[in-house]
């Protein structure tokens, strides 16, 4: 069974990110960037299904500049077989990125597409549930745990309520919620053996796709800074600054 996987360059989430001074958006000069964490996830569950043998060829893909490259270098450090680039510098909503990846999933024809449920930059858990509208493929989402047996897959959802188990046919599209698994760190000599596993670099107009956004960002602004808080020391106090200072009461 081939397993596709889709991974994003983001900017890691240790690093407090700056808004540019024009509020164009954000600076991501001399800034450390990362493999989104839901999408790690994403590559040690599709190494996991080959480590059982469930899976046979493990494809990584990731939309974005040439530096993405070593994000995706990553993934084939930590097990993947193979990896494609979809090179492009412009700023792509979900929409254009779920067609990218539409295209080459009907390139690669795999039985198991596995994203993060989302991405920590732009938050908008929207990419999986709009390939699996195109691609018309089923979907679990917010997985927590993954089980392929023969044709089907079992996955148990993390739901308001508690846990829902689905089961779909294959093809299928899974995103990865962050119960589903603790991410694997690469070692030196997987790293160096990545350097030498194959990477195919496309661009959206190979794949016939047209990007353009119907949507535009005008102003990115930082969160209003909080004022300190204070301590009390009696109800009384409280309740006289609730209602003469906050005017809550």
């Amino acid at each position: 069974m081939k397993v596709l996987v889709a991974v994003k360059r983001v900017v890691d989430y240790n690093v407090k990110v700056r808004v540019k001074a024009d509020n164009s958006g954000v600076d991501l000069a001399n800034v450390k960037m990362s493999m989104n964490p839901f999408c790690e996830i994403a590559v040690e569950e599709a190494v996991r299904l080959k480590e059982k043998g469930v899976a046979s060829e493990i494809v990584v893909v990731s939309i974005g500049p040439t530096a993405a490259q070593e994000q995706l270098r990553t993934a084939l450090a930590l097990g993947a077989d193979r990896a494609i680039l979809v090179e492009s510098n412009d700023e792509l909503n979900s929409l254009a990125v779920a067609k990218l990846l539409k295209a080459v999933v009907d390139k690669e024809q795999p039985q198991l597409v596995i994203l993060g449920k989302q991405a920590i930059d732009s938050d908008n858990n929207q990419t999986g549930q709009m390939l699996a509208a195109l691609s018309g493929y089923a979907q679990g989402t917010f997985a927590s745990k993954v089980e392929v047996a023969g044709d089907k897959v079992n996955v148990t959802r993390e739901v308001d309520g508690g846990l829902q188990t689905v089961a779909l046919n294959l093809p299928a599209i899974v995103t990865t919620d962050l119960r589903l698994n603790e991410p694997r760190y690469a070692s030196l000599p997987n790293i160096m053996k990545a350097k030498k596993k194959p990477l195919e670099v496309l661009t959206p107009e190979a794949l016939g796709v047209a990007t353009t956004s119907t949507v535009k960002t005008l102003k990115v602004e930082a969160p209003a800074t909080r004022s300190a808080g204070i301590k009390v020391k009696s109800v009384a106090e409280l309740v006289e600054k609730l209602k003469n200072e906050a005017k809550v009461i």
